[in-house]
């Protein structure tokens, strides 16, 4: 035994000692624009992947942030869709408001509130997360989305800030203390390649897709969540 672990610690070092780490000592990303320019920036792939299989949740009334791009493409049953943003100057919105301040949001109106990567522009993201669940009807469903591993969001940073990164482990319980603890599920998505690409702004088309849905969880680029709020038994 003790012959057989010098063998792989060994082999362990002399694999180490071949990687060729001059590939990856560039100072500049490939793209500072989460590989728009380039294609599908990899979140954005695993945020579909969730929405996709979350879809049958997107129906009657729908809420979204900022436009209804997800509701369209992955709604069904849908009654009337409402967009809300904090800017008046997005033609699109039908509510102008601020997660935060439950005065200014309609109370138990949607069935489906879709939220994609906006609770890290969020200061005070847990008032955020009761701003979602006060505006949910019982029964509905918030289908959410967060990064973790991740370049800060230049544009967001300037306009009004790009505060947080999470963990699986912080998201869920920042949602446990508002919709109970038996009402929220999470998963994650990202690997150290897709992780690694997504830090060097290479697009999801640069890789296979078994490279892109090889999960390890110590490598979380996108943490997804689905939210039920149940009035009878949340903690």
């Amino acid at each position: 035994m003790l012959y057989l672990m010098k063998n792989i610690k060994r082999s362990v070092k002399l694999y180490v000692g071949k990687l060729k780490w001059h590939l990856l000592k560039i100072n500049e990303p490939v793209s500072r624009k989460f590989g728009y320019d380039r294609g599908t920036p990899i979140d954005r792939v695993y945020i579909e992947d969730f929405l996709r299989k979350n879809s049958k949740y997107i129906r009657g009334v729908v809420c979204e942030i900022g436009d209804s791009t997800y509701t369209v493409k992955f709604g069904s049953d849908v009654e009337r869709v409402e967009i809300l943003d904090y800017i008046n100057d997005n033609q699109r919105a039908t509510l102008i408001a601020d997660l935060t301040d439950i005065n200014k949001l309609p109370r138990d109106r949607f069935d489906c509130f879709i939220v994609t990567q906006t609770l890290n522009v969020i200061y005070d993201f847990k008032k955020a997360i009761y701003g979602i669940y006060y505006t949910l009807k019982d029964n509905g469903v918030a289908l959410v989305t967060v990064p973790g591993i991740c370049q800060i969001s230049r544009g967001d940073y300037n306009k009004w800030g790009d505060y947080w990164r999470f963990t699986d482990l912080s998201i869920s319980r920042a949602f446990e203390e508002v919709f109970g603890k038996n009402n929220v599920e999470v998963q994650t998505y990202g690997n150290v390649i897709s992780a690694t690409a997504f830090l060097y702004g290479i697009s999801a088309e640069e890789l296979t897709k078994d490279e892109i849905f090889y999960k390890d969880h110590d490598y979380q680029v996108t943490i997804a969540l689905k939210a039920v709020k149940r009035l009878s038994n949340n903690v």
